[in-house]
Order: C-alpha cells, then sequence, then structure tokens
C-alpha cells in the first residue's frame, strides 16, 4: 500500500527531513506532453516554480474521462490551487481546533511529481455496446465500465502492461467476465511496482547515483481456476515487459463487487515484488497494504518520526530512489526516545513501524488482518529487525485488555496510530487516557474524523502541538494529515 534494501541492520536506517517549501513542480510540462500522447489533452501547463510558489497559474489539464469517471475532483485546477483547496478543507475541520490549541497548521506539503504516482493501478474489464471489450474503471457509484488509457495517475508501464493483456486477449480466446450473466474468465487486471536499489552505481553528469531496479507483479483476477496456454501467455507478456517479475492469479469465483479472491497461484516468478521506502525493503503481494504514492510517503512517514521525537538529521549524499532531493542517513546517537516503546495500532503491514524500529527501544504493532500481520512479519525479518514483534488483535480490543498494564510505565510508550477513514473509537481513545501514554502521533486520511477524534483526545487532557497536511493524490479531494499531542 514495500521495499527493503539488502539486509541491514537497523542503525543503517535511511531518512530525509520534510523540508516546509513551496511545491515545486519537475518539468511538468514534459511529464505531460507524454500523457497527451496516451490520449489525453491538455491546455498549457506551467513550469514556472515562481508562478507556482505565487499561485498565479490559473491553468488546468484536461482529461477526456473526466466527467465519465469522477475519480480526479480537482482535474479542472492548477496544481496549485489543488494544494490550496486542501489546505482550506483541513482548515475546515481542524481551524477551530488549532486555535483554541494556540497552534497554527502547517502549509501543505504538495508534490514534486504530481502525475503517474500510483503504484498500484486496477483494471476491471468488460464490453461495451458494440461487443469490443474495454478495460478501464467503473464509472463513479455505478458498475459501468469506462474505456480508460493512460490515466494521469497511473505508473506509465503498469498501465502499458494492462493494455498488452487486453491486446492478448482474443489471440488466447480469454473471455472477460459479465457481471450481469456471471459468465467469463478474465474480471480484473491489477500491477503492482516497487523500486529496489540493490548497491549499483552509475556516474551522470559528474555525479553518483543508485542503479534502481523496477519490479512489476501483474495478477490476473479470475471468475475459475483453468487458465489455458498459461505457459504461451506468460512468455509473450514477458517478451514485451521483462520488469514483470512475477505474474499472479488471483481466484474471485463469487458474485460481489470485490476485486480479489482469497486464492492466489503463482504462474511465474515468487509471487511478490519488493519496494524500499527509507532504507527498508518491504514485500509486496497481491493483496498487500501499500501506500500508493512513491514519491510522498517517504516525506508523511519521515514527518511521522519527526513528530515522535525521533532525530531525522540528513548527513549523506546517497541518491535516492523516491525524490529528487537525497535522502540520508540519520545516525542513531543520543536519540532522545531510544528508550521508548511504540505502540503502532492500525499497523497495517508494519510500515510505520518498521521505520520508528531503529531509533526505539521496542515496537509493537496492532492490527486486526492476518495476511497483513504475516507481511509485516516476513518484512521483519527480511530487514533484520529484531525489536519489533505483531499482533493479530483489534485495536481498541487490545488497549482495552492493556491500559492497566501500559500505565505501569506509561512514561515509556508512544502511540502512533493510522486508522481507517472512518477513524478511532471512543473506546480506544478513553483506553488510551486510561493507559497513561503521554505522547500521541495521529495520522489520518480523513480531517473530518480526525476532527472528531482530535476532539475526544482534547476531552481527556491531551493537547494538541502541530499538524502537518501533505497530499498524497494530487487531482483527488483527498488528503492526509500528520498529528502531535501529549500530556
Amino acid at each position: 500500500m514495500k521495499d527493503r534494501k539488502d539486509k541491514k541492520t537497523p542503525n543503517k536506517l535511511q531518512i530525509k527531513s520534510t523540508k516546509k517549501e513551496a511545491y515545486k513542480p519537475k518539468d511538468i510540462k514534459k511529464d505531460f506532453k507524454q500523457n497527451a500522447d496516451k490520449n489525453i489533452t491538455s491546455g498549457k501547463a506551467n513550469t514556472s516554480s515562481k508562478a507556482n510558489n505565487t499561485g498565479k497559474d490559473k491553468e488546468s489539464i484536461k482529461c477526456p474521462y473526466f466527467k465519465k469517471c469522477g475519480g480526479c475532483r480537482y482535474i479542472d485546477l492548477s496544481y496549485e490551487d489543488q494544494l490550496k483547496k486542501k489546505e482550506q478543507n483541513v482548515h475546515r475541520f481542524l481551524k477551530d481546533i488549532a486555535e483554541s490549541q494556540k497552534i497554527k497548521i502547517e502549509k501543505i506539503v504538495g508534490s514534486e511529481h504530481p502525475y503517474n504516482y500510483r503504484n498500484k493501478v486496477h483494471s476491471v474489464f468488460g464490453r461495451d455496446n458494440r461487443n469490443k471489450i474495454i478495460r478501464g474503471i467503473y464509472s463513479e457509484d455505478s458498475h459501468k465500465v469506462v474505456d480508460v488509457k493512460g490515466c494521469l495517475l497511473e505508473d506509465k508501464k503498469a498501465d502499458e502492461i494492462i493494455e498488452e493483456v487486453k491486446r492478448l486477449l482474443p489471440s488466447f480466446k480469454y473471455k472477460v467476465y459479465d457481471e450481469d450473466t456471471g459468465f467469463g474468465w478474465l474480471r480484473h487486471v491489477l500491477v503492482r511496482c516497487g523500486r529496489v536499489n540493490h548497491g549499483a552505481q552509475n556516474t551522470v553528469n559528474r555525479r553518483t547515483v543508485s542503479v534502481i531496479d523496477s519490479q512489476y507483479i501483474l495478477v490476473l483476477v479470475t471468475a475459475s481456476v483453468p487458465f489455458p496456454g498459461k505457459n504461451n501467455f506468460v512468455k509473450a507478456i514477458r517478451e514485451k515487459f521483462p520488469e514483470i517479475t512475477t505474474i499472479v492469479q488471483n481466484i474471485n469465483d463469487k458474485r460481489t463487487s470485490m476485486v480479489l479472491g482469497e486464492r492466489n497461484i503463482v504462474c511465474y516468478g515468487k509471487g511478490y515484488i519488493e519496494d524500499e521506502l527509507l532504507g527498508l525493503k518491504f514485500r509486496i503481494s497481491p493483496n498487500s497494504f501499500y501506500q500508493v504514492n512513491l514519491y510522498q510517503t517517504p516525506k508523511l512517514y519521515t514527518k511521522a518520526l519527526e513528530f515522535a521525537g525521533f532525530d531525522c538529521r540528513k548527513t549523506s549524499n546517497s541518491d535516492h530512489s523516491y525524490t529528487d532531493e537525497n535522502i540520508g542517513i540519520s545516525d542513531i546517537q543520543e536519540q532522545k526516545n531510544k528508550t521508548k516503546t511504540v505502540i503502532d495500532a492500525y499497523c497495517g503491514t508494519g510500515t510505520i513501524g518498521m521505520c520508528m524500529a531503529p531509533y526505539a527501544n521496542k515496537v509493537i504493532g496492532i492490527e486486526l488482518n492476518a495476511s497483513a500481520v504475516k507481511d509485516a512479519a516476513y518484512n521483519a525479518k527480511n530487514n533484520g529487525i529484531k525489536n519489533i514483534e505483531f499482533v493479530k488483535a483489534d485495536a481498541t480490543v487490545w488497549m482495552k485488555e492493556y491500559q492497566g498494564k501500559l500505565k505501569e510505565k506509561s512514561d515509556d510508550y508512544i502511540l502512533v496510530m493510522d486508522p481507517p477513514r472512518n477513524g478511532s473509537t471512543e473506546e480506544f481513545i478513553a483506553s488510551v487516557s486510561n493507559s497513561g501514554i503521554k505522547d500521541i502521533v495521529y495520522i489520518s486520511c480523513n480531517p473530518e474524523t480526525l476532527a472528531r477524534d482530535l476532539r475526544s483526545f482534547i476531552k481527556k487532557k491531551y493537547v494538541l502541538k502541530k499538524i502537518a497536511p501533505f497530499d498524497m493524490f494530487p487531482w483527488t479531494d483527498h488528503v492526509e494529515t500528520v498529528c502531535y499531542l501529549t500530556k
């Protein structure tokens, strides 16, 4: 929703401090022109960082799928105006709270790469009125397939892979699934990508840069198990895209709106890829949750580390695969919270907790999803992280059960929580307060439920100290926010 480097000890974690600076787009005009070649039309895109910094850029891009898709609600705005609108949305829900706590909301952290940032691309397959095979996304609030090619948000290579799958279907006589009748074989295609630095280096313009290995997993979601011509299909698609390091058939034989089924059959490769995040490698399988924005995630996690009181000093010139600026290696010495135990609630596959593990005495990850816990345990072992454990449990139930034990040494704990869009629960918040835990880092993808939960914490005598919004999903109306509370 991970990548890691070759097995490294925890004191080699690479961290970059998030700079508070205006959005500086990287060659947007070039990026846009490439997208225009994929049937996306546009007006001019402003490449001047000065214009973007002053907010004078009022031009927007045009997408032929905008009215049918509904995904990019801000497609008719310049990127600077999008950031302003997202900031306004955060202020709408959090301004009163911030003012009551006598703090200011930090400026939103925009993306240097607002296009093609999604490392997870999904296409549903179907037929149009002329019985022609189409692939794309469901129209907003419906199950009507919109034929989309060259989405502005999606990884370009992943999009090309899906298009090639579509081209190969007739020659292999694979039938696309019909939701109305329940007949057909291919339902969805999912492509995920990861990037790993294997240590090799090249010299470019007198600068030494790391060689990044791109890996792609192709997932074919089918309504039944038989896969005629499987070997020939694998050979054909990999001849065109050798970057595909593994191919998986996922079986979804239920009449459901869920994309993935429970059973995976590996057709080629290991059945997973790896992605690197802040110097650690994470395994990404078809069902894994992993942050989709490969450029913004390091910034978001670095801010969470900062709010947790961990030193993120930049001390290295090493190149990094996700950002145009370097992410340095932090000297983990005399960390003020090195003796703390981090409780990572709603931890998913444990990415945040693992990034904090080198700085903490111990990390305890709490997650209800069994497959996520399994991936988390693998990733920790793969990265040589020994001071972390994962518990399969509901975060609220676990906190209620252990609040008394935590209270015995409450000063030893830091809580990091990243709940789903509907936020946390009153029971969880009450249990946290009863436990005596003083420091909380709250990561939210919904400012409305975040505001509700912050008010609950404040009623429990917590003080809100910091609020930092991030644009993890350019062109959409979504915004991520990191907060720090203390008692």
